[in-house]
């Protein structure tokens, strides 16, 4: 994957060297500017993931500088770093369209923590989201089958409409996707894209990443905040996991669908609001009715329209074309020949159950080219690759030693290629889940533990499906910056 590209716009140099130290420590590639009309003149021209800037700049000031910059490149992500006086001239920035701003002093893991959030934020809103047939790009709904074309064909008649759609789907059928889809073909392409994962939000923060919050609302709320719906005003939320909200921030979601205005914590102003709500869930929401666990006026406000995505072992017939995709991918990403796929291995591939779905077969194809390069992909390189999601658990139950040494058997009989790749596969992922889960969600933490950059770190925790639960526990090696 490429490294993004972020801007750094700061007259201070000692300020903009331990910043631009501190986001290159991550893995980030900086350029820097010290005026505010040098940096608009250069994230005009070239291509960034992410600008930083300072409020107070000589040349164009920061906040003029959002206005111009948004109207040039409306999904160009930008952070805007304040003093605390100054907090309503950044609340403004964020409506001349800033993504989000940052008061001074700040600590370096929450200045990383933003980075990493208005990153993905931007690859959202620019990454398309290919039909039926993946050419360029990242992103696709792959698949020609009748289920598919009916999905194609749904998005075609809701993307132009302003009605709130809700997503259905097992987890790994690609309801993100299907969200950006819909977003990209409708009027608000221009606005804002904003995910927000429900579950992967402590429910004492949720409130507050939604509604936003004043000054002293709650322990720690330093600084009157703007939450998710205010920053897509204009465009659009997409709530994933929408049925693990608890009962009192579903009220507050309705009351928001039905009213369209928000209230901050702590304040009883009424902020109106222009967006248009994406939901999904891979719950079944009836039940959670049943069970009082789910509003049911909140469920009709969000399934206006609402879109089933089959599962993967439905569709079986798109499995060939996935697994063409996927390999076209991860070839680029590691650098190696485009390798040819024996038709026994499609063949075993479209006799699984495949419970991840997609995801799952996303991993098992990876997994599969790097027990293959050079070669071309066999039968057992599939077979081992879809036995890895099993053997975290059988690894877990015996010594390393025996693990490498059934490992080195296989190879001596001519089983296995590439005891390496093999071993990598298969621990990989029970390492980073497991230190995700010691460092309770805080991925600074797990990243020191594993000596890679919070880059990589958030990088394979979404390769890998693990959605952990974010911590507010300060990292004990944060510096602050002014």
């Amino acid at each position: 994957m490429m490294r993004p590209r972020i801007l750094l716009i700061e007259d201070d140099a000692s300020t903009s060297s331990a910043l631009s130290k501190v986001l290159t420590g991550e893995g980030y590639l900086v350029t820097t500017a010290d005026r505010g009309d040098d940096g608009l003149a250069m994230a005009t021209r070239e291509t960034f993931d992410l600008v930083i800037t300072d409020l107070r700049l000589p040349g164009l000031g920061g906040l003029e500088l959002v206005k111009q910059l948004h109207i040039a490149k409306p999904k160009l992500p930008i952070v805007l770093m304040t003093a605390h006086g100054t907090t309503e001239t950044a609340i403004e920035a964020t409506k001349q369209g800033a993504y989000e701003y940052l008061m001074k002093p700040f600590e370096a893991d929450e200045l990383l923590d933003l980075v990493a959030a208005a990153v993905d934020a931007g690859r959202l809103m620019s990454e398309p989201v290919e039909l039926g047939e993946a050419r360029s790009g990242q992103s696709a709904l792959v698949g020609s089958s009748r289920a598919m074309q009916a999905i194609y064909k749904e998005l075609g008649r809701v993307a132009a409409t302003p009605v709130t759609v809700l997503i259905r789907g097992e987890t790994g059928t690609g309801k993100e996707l299907i969200a950006r889809a819909i977003y990209q073909h409708s009027d608000r392409a221009d606005k804002p894209f904003i995910a927000v994962n429900c579950a992967a939000i402590p429910e004492t923060l949720l409130e507050s990443e939604l509604f936003g919050h004043e000054r002293g609302a709650f322990t720690g709320a330093q600084a009157r905040r703007v939450g998710r719906f205010e920053q897509a005003e204009g465009g659009t939320l997409f709530l994933d996991e929408i049925g693990d909200l608890n009962p009192n921030t579903q009220a507050k979601l309705l009351r928001v669908l039905q009213e369209r205005c928000i209230q901050r914590l702590g304040d009883s102003t009424n902020v109106p609001v222009d967006v248009r709500v994406i939901a999904a869930t891979h719950r079944d929401l009836e039940s959670a009715i049943k069970e009082k666990e789910f509003r049911e006026d909140l469920f009709y406000r969000l399934s206006v329209v609402t879109i089933s995505l089959p599962p993967l072992r439905e569709r079986a017939e798109d499995i060939p074309d996935l697994v063409r995709f996927f390999i076209r991918r991860y070839a680029r990403e590691l650098s190696v020949e485009l390798p040819a796929v024996q038709a026994e291995a499609i063949a075993f591939l479209q006799r699984q159950t495949w419970p991840g779905n997609v995801r799952e077969l996303e991993n098992a194809v990876r997994q599969a080219l790097l027990l293959a390069k050079p070669l071309a992909i066999g039968l057992d390189h599939v077979q081992q690759a879809v036995d890895k999601a099993r053997r975290p658990e059988k690894i877990s139950q015996q010594p390393h030693s025996a693990y490498i040494a059934d490992l080195l058997a296989s190879a001596e009989r001519g089983e296995i290629n590439n005891v390496y790749a093999r071993m990598i596969a298969d621990l990989e992922p029970d390492l980073f889940k497991q230190a995700i889960q010691m460092a309770h969600g805080n991925q600074a933490k797990a990243a020191r533990w594993l000596g890679v950059t919070r880059l990589k770190m958030r990088e394979k925790l979404t390769e890998l499906g693990l959605h952990p639960r974010n911590s507010n526990a300060p990292d004990e090696t944060s510096e602050e910056i002014n």
